[in-house]
C-alpha cells in the first residue's frame, strides 16, 4: 500500500517498522515496538548485564537511548524525516538487572518544522525512573517511500 492511501495509524506503523528495521543500536540493546500512533509511542528493553555501570545499576546512557529512541518513534509517525535538535533527561530513580524498562513518549505541540514531545521511562512496577523532553526539527524526505 502506497504512503498516500494508508490512514494515519497505518502509517505510523509504517514508519515505525521502516525505522526500527534499520536501526541496528535499537536491535542491538534488545529494544521493542510495543505501541505506535501519530505522534506517540511506547518502546521497552529488559537490562542486561552488559547495560550497567560501576554501581551495578542501569547505565544512564542505555536509559537515554531507550527514551531517545522512543522519541524518534514518535515524532516520525507523520512520514517526515525529524530529527532532535536538542534534549533533556532528568534521572530520578535506578534500574537494574533483569528489569524491563518502558519508555512512553507523547507528543506536546507540533508546528511547522518543530515539535515537542515528553517521554517518560518506567520500570515493569511502573516507577518513574526519568522524565526526558525532546524537541524536534524536520528537515527533507520522507521515512518509507512516498509516489
Amino acid at each position: 500500500m502506497r504512503a498516500e492511501e494508508m490512514t494515519p495509524q497505518q502509517l505510523a506503523e509504517a514508519c515505525s517498522a521502516s525505522m526500527h528495521s534499520r536501526d541496528h543500536a535499537a536491535q542491538a540493546m534488545g529494544m521493542q515496538i510495543d505501541e505506535i500512533a501519530p505522534g506517540y509511542a511506547k518502546l521497552s528493553m529488559v537490562v542486561r548485564k552488559d547495560m550497567l555501570n560501576g554501581h551495578q545499576i542501569s547505565h544512564g546512557g542505555c536509559m537515554f537511548t531507550l527514551c531517545d529512541t522512543a522519541f524518534a518513534h514518535s515524532c516520525n509517525t507523520y512520514n517526515r524525516v525529524t530529527v532532535a535538535s536538542g534534549c533533556t533527561i532528568d534521572y530520578i530513580a535506578p534500574g537494574y538487572e533483569g528489569d524491563t524498562l518502558t519508555a512512553i513518549a507523547k507528543e506536546r505541540t507540533r508546528s511547522g518544522r518543530t515539535g515537542v514531545y515528553d517521554i517518560t521511562l518506567y520500570n515493569q512496577k511502573g516507577d518513574e525512573l526519568a522524565f526526558f523532553r525532546g524537541k524536534a526539527y524536520q528537515i527533507k524526505g520522507s521515512v518509507i517511500p512516498e509516489e
